[in-house]
């Protein structure tokens, strides 16, 4: 299973060496599922850390080791993206995690993709850390 990970599921599991987060690493690591990411998230993650966790930046560093880091979407499909409700910097988020055939985009930003959790936009599901977790462990009978 493919999920694309936003700017929050990055810092969250830098940040906390325990949690929903870091479990998705721990389940990436033995195989269980794919983790991706674009520069424009891994960015904004970084800019976080910077300034609320600096000591945290070497373990993202380490974490993003096994994640995938995908191509922009193209801005077309970023201007779709942004049809669908969402700001201009959360756009290429959504537009990025399809073009990139992510099956979930992991996100913890209730306020602006809370409207799209549960739903298939472009073949991906927009979903919760909590949500995603579940169903990569469901997926293999846990």
């Amino acid at each position: 299973m493919r999920l694309f990970l936003d700017a929050n599921v990055l810092f969250s599991a830098a940040y906390s060496p325990v949690g929903r987060a870091r479990a998705l690493f721990h389940l990436a690591e033995r195989g269980r599922c794919e983790l991706s990411a674009s520069t424009h998230v891994i960015d904004e993650a970084l800019r976080n850390l910077r300034t609320k966790a600096p000591a945290r930046l070497p373990k993202l560093d380490e974490l993003l080791s096994i994640v995938e880091q995908v191509p922009a979407a193209r801005p077309d499909l970023v201007a779709w993206a942004a049809a669908k409700g969402l700001p201009d910097n959360d756009a290429p988020v959504l537009a990025t995690a399809v073009s990139s055939s992510a099956e979930i985009l992991v996100t913890g930003d209730r306020t602006h993709f809370g409207h799209l959790f549960g739903r298939s936009v472009g073949g991906t599901v927009v979903a919760s850390l909590s949500d995603a977790l579940d169903t990569v462990l469901k997926e293999h009978g846990f």
